[in-house]
């Protein structure tokens, strides 16, 4: 199906004295970087460090922001208003977005993180929430959600730019959801089942759910995570895979 495809990594995720990923080797192999704005990960040398890899490289620049849960990564399910969604994604987005001008850029993207992007790929206000935060902001960004997810529907309900997100080290379930981290089998960890799942979401559009059953995607942009101990090795396979079948790497294009 996919003559293209978006290959996106959360990054910057570093803080303090406490190091996450290996982001400028992982950078030489992705199209587009969804950076920490500092609620689950990253500091303010951390964004200005990765923001400038990131345009060393030529990678799209893209806002990661979080529930405000440095603990917890950002991975916990904390109850949050949409009101409070929207003030969060506003302000994390301005962070980021302000670095990137000092060094004469401006963001491409926003993805949400972690618990913040699950609760919102299910719950309709979350996901307008972030969303009008988004367009509020820049309304030329992109917004990147979870394929078939509110998400996607919030974002082109009100006319924003939308790029549906697969994972290659992720499995899924019949409804197309992500498989929780607290399952056993969430993440997938072998390279060559990772690259098997995404040049059939690229090619078919489909994906294999724990439960053997075949789920309808659209991949426009693929994840892979920065903090999974391999990343580096799964973005240089995936980036040679599709290469080979013929499908190139490219950053979903902006209004």
């Amino acid at each position: 199906m996919s003559q293209s495809i978006d290959l996106n990594c959360d990054m910057g995720e570093s803080y303090g004295a406490w190091t996450m990923g290996n982001d400028a080797a992982v950078l030489a192999f992705v199209s587009s970087a969804n950076i920490a704005c500092g609620f689950h990960g990253g500091d303010p040398a951390t964004l200005r460090k990765t923001v400038a890899a990131a345009l060393s490289q030529g990678v799209a620049l893209g806002a990661h922001p979080s529930l405000q849960d440095l603990a917890g990564f950002g991975r916990r399910a904390i109850p949050t208003t949409p009101e409070e969604a929207y003030d969060i994604v506003v302000y994390q987005i301005g962070a980021l977005a302000g670095v990137a001008a000092s060094q004469g850029a401006r963001l491409h993207h926003v993805k949400a993180h972690g618990a913040l992007y699950n609760m919102a790929a299910k719950d309709v206000g979350l996901a307008r929430a972030i969303c009008q935060a988004v367009k509020d902001v820049d309304a030329s960004l992109v917004l990147y959600g979870l394929a078939g997810s509110k998400l996607i529907d919030a974002a082109r309900d009100i006319g924003l730019a939308a790029a549906s997100e697969v994972f290659a080290d992720r499995s899924y379930q019949d409804d197309g959801s992500l498989t929780p981290r607290t399952r056993a089998g969430a993440m997938i960890e072998d390279v060559d089942q990772a690259v098997a799942q995404v040049l059939r979401m690229a090619r078919e559009g489909l994906v294999r759910s724990v439960d053997g059953k075949d789920v309808p995607v659209q991949a426009d942009t693929l994840c892979i995570h920065g903090d999974q101990p391999n990343a580096l090795v799964f973005a240089r396979a995936i980036r040679d895979a599709l290469q080979e079948a013929g499908i190139a790497v490219r950053t979903p294009q902006a209004r």
